[in-house]
């Protein structure tokens, strides 16, 4: 029996939708801008930095949305952690992960209105979007206001550090995309995910 529940107001849905359209030109650009040379086929390196400077001011903005929309609407009940047991769960959903999804089992921690994220998916959007998006933006910023930046961190170039920091946050966070764009085939059917953030709505299947 299939069931629908509504977890993704029209807020929510633009966000994700933004975010992601933002974060895939940021990939590009920044890729062009750190592999840029001669005779390299790719967005000349002055082109690539403005559009990823503005895409990356937009994104600033929009991660500021979602941090207060978080705070404000009960969107950001789904993001608070137990640390409680916590390790038991990720294990749990883990091993039906590597096991248990090819055996048809059942999820052990299905989707409620109460609980929109399981355990590996709280964890790892909790880790990205609270840890890995401040520190990408942040020195993203401060690259763009680099006078700002002090010159030596740790007895080594700032500029340098700031920029080592960005982008290891970048190729962290790509990585996580990556992955999660895999498990959103992983719903009751294979696009059943990625229509919900076109409608709202979540199918489960039992």
């Amino acid at each position: 029996m299939d069931e629908k529940l509504y977890l993704y107001p029209v807020w929510v849905r633009l966000w994700h939708l933004t975010n992601a359209l933002l974060f895939l030109i940021l990939i590009c650009t920044g890729l062009c801008i750190h592999f840029a040379g001669p005779g390299t086929i790719l967005i000349p390196f002055e082109v690539s930095v403005s559009i990823h400077n503005i895409a990356g001011i937009i994104l600033v903005i929009a991660y500021i949305i979602f941090f207060l929309g978080n705070i404000f609407t009960e969107n950001g009940k789904y993001y608070k952690v137990v640390w409680k047991g916590l390790f038991g769960r990720l294990s749990k959903q883990f091993q039906y992960y590597t096991v248990g999804i090819f055996k048809k089992q059942k999820p052990p921690f299905p989707i409620t209105m109460e609980r929109k994220f399981n355990p590996m998916q709280l964890f790892s959007y909790k880790l990205a979007m609270y840890f890995l998006m401040p520190f990408m933006l942040l020195t993203g910023l401060a690259l763009f206001f680099p006078e700002y930046i002090p010159t030596q961190i740790f007895s080594k170039s700032g500029i340098h550090i700031t920029d080592m920091v960005h982008i290891i946050a970048g190729y962290v966070l790509t990585l996580f995309m990556l992955i999660h764009i895999y498990f959103c085939t992983i719903g009751a059917k294979v696009f059943s995910n990625f229509k919900s953030m076109i409608n709202g709505w979540h199918e489960t299947h039992h």
